[in-house]
C-alpha cells in the first residue's frame, strides 16, 4: 500500500506497526491500559497472567504481588520511543506500579482496510 504525498508527489510507506506488551500489577492494569492508550493506540487487550517469582523473591525485588496482567498493544513504530520512554517513567515512579515493556515487529497485515483501523490512520 503506497501513498502519494501531495506536495512533492511522491510514494511514501505505510508507517510500519508493533506489537507492545507490557506486564504490569494487576490491580493498576486500567491505568497502564488508559496511559497506553494516550499514544495513538487503536487496538488493545488485556490477559490475567501469574507470575512465578516466590513472594519472597517479589519482596526482595520490590515487585510486589505475583498477580500480573498482560497487555497487547498494536502501536504505530513513529510512537514507540515515546511510549516506552513514558512507560518507563511510570515504572519508576507509581507507587506499586512497576512493570516491564517490550515491542516486537509486525511484518505484514491483512488488507488496507485493518492497516488502516490498527494504525489509527486514513492513509
Amino acid at each position: 500500500m503506497k501513498t502519494q504525498d501531495v506536495t512533492h508527489d511522491t510514494p511514501i510507506a505505510p508507517r510500519k506497526l508493533k506489537l507492545l506488551i507490557t506486564v504490569v500489577n494487576r490491580e493498576k492494569a486500567e491505568f497502564y491500559m488508559d496511559f497506553i492508550q494516550s499514544f495513538e493506540v487503536n487496538f488493545q487487550t488485556a490477559m490475567a497472567a501469574h507470575g512465578t517469582a516466590s513472594q519472597e523473591t517479589l519482596r526482595l525485588l520490590g515487585l510486589g504481588e505475583s498477580n500480573k496482567t498482560v497487555i497487547c498493544s498494536i502501536i504505530r513504530e513513529d510512537m514507540c520511543d515515546k511510549a516506552l520512554a513514558g512507560l518507563e517513567h511510570k515504572f519508576k515512579t507509581i507507587k506499586n506500579g512497576k512493570g516491564i515493556a517490550y515491542t516486537i515487529p509486525m511484518t505484514g497485515t491483512i488488507g488496507v482496510a485493518i492497516y488502516r483501523f490498527l494504525s489509527n490512520t486514513t492513509v
